[in-house]
C-alpha cells in the first residue's frame, strides 16, 4: 500500500475507534430495535494494488453496490451482500470500418481491463445510531477480464464486443467503515466511507500493451501471472429501507 493509502487507513481506524468509544452504550439505548428493515448503498471505489501486483498497474477506479439485512432485533449483526468493479487499464484506438467502406466510416475501438467482484458475509455494527462504525467479512468471487468493444465515432453505444482474456477465482474480503447520518426519519441517509482488503490469491490478467495486433488481423495475447491482492477505499451513501406501515384492523361487532 502506498503512503497515501496508509494515511487514509490510519485516519479511518482512528475515526472508528473514537466513534465506537464513549457514545456506544448511549447509542445502543437510544436506537436499539428501531432501525430500518434493511439497507442499500452505492460507493465510488479507488483501488491500490498490493505488492507484487503494483508492478503491473498503479491504481484503479470503479463503483460498488451493497445490501444488508438485520439478523437480530437490535440490528448490530447483519447479512451483507455486495457487488463491484474496478477498471485498472484502458486503451483507445481509432480504426477504419474495413471492406469496401474503408475509412469513410471511422470507428472507436476501446479495450478495458477490469476486475469484477462480489460476495456475501456478516457485518457487525459497533454502535447503532447517527454515527455507525462497522466491520465485515465477505466470501465470494473475483473475476479479471479484458474486453474490447467497437462503436461509431458519433455513437454512444457499442455495436460489437469480445472478451479477449479472463480469469476467475474464489476470494475473500474483509473491511470496515463509518456511516455518518445525513438525514433521519423512516428512510435515513448516511455518508459511508470504508476500507477493504481483497484477498484474491494468484490470478492471470492482462494490462495495457499485452494484446499485440498483427498486420493480418490476428492477435497475440500475453497474460501476466501474479498474486493479485488489493486494498480499496470507498465513499458513497447508505440508505435505510423503512418497515412497512401496519394497516389498522377493523373488527365487526
Amino acid at each position: 500500500m502506498g503512503h497515501g493509502g496508509m494515511r487514509a487507513a490510519g485516519v479511518l481506524v482512528a475515526l472508528v475507534v473514537l466513534a465506537g468509544g464513549a457514545r456506544a452504550q448511549q447509542l445502543r439505548r437510544d436506537y436499539a430495535g428501531r432501525g430500518p428493515a434493511g439497507w442499500v448503498g452505492i460507493d465510488l471505489v479507488g483501488a491500490d494494488p498490493i505488492s507484487p501486483l503494483d508492478l503491473y498497474f498503479d491504481r484503479g477506479f470503479g463503483a460498488q453496490i451493497f445490501g444488508a439485512l438485520p439478523l437480530e432485533a437490535t440490528s448490530y449483526l447483519r447479512l451483507r451482500a455486495d457487488l463491484g468493479f474496478v477498471i485498472y487499464g484502458d486503451e483507445h484506438r481509432s480504426v477504419c470500418f474495413g471492406g469496401n467502406v474503408g475509412c469513410r466510416i471511422d470507428l472507436d475501438m476501446n479495450t478495458t481491463n477490469s476486475i469484477v467482484y462480489g460476495g456475501l458475509g456478516p457485518e457487525v455494527v459497533l454502535a447503532n445510531g447517527p454515527i455507525e462504525p462497522y466491520l465485515y467479512a465477505s466470501f465470494g468471487f473475483t473475476y479479471f477480464v479484458t474486453s474490447t468493444s467497437l462503436r461509431g465515432t458519433n455513437d454512444l453505444e457499442s455495436f460489437a464486443s469480445s472478451t479477449n482474456f479472463s480469469d476467475g477465482m474464489l476470494a475473500w474480503r474483509g473491511g470496515g467503515g463509518l456511516r455518518m447520518r445525513l438525514s433521519s426519519g423512516r428512510t435515513p441517509v448516511s455518508l459511508d466511507v470504508g476500507l477493504e482488503r481483497h484477498q484474491n490469491g494468484v490470478a492471470e490478467f492482462l494490462t495495457k500493451g499485452d494484446i499485440i495486433d498483427h498486420p493480418d488481423g490476428s492477435i497475440t495475447v500475453l497474460p501476466n501471472r501474479s498474486e493479485a491482492n488489493l486494498v480499496t477505499f470507498r465513499m458513497g451513501v447508505s440508505v435505510g429501507i423503512p418497515h412497512k406501515r401496519q394497516q389498522p384492523r377493523y373488527y365487526r361487532r
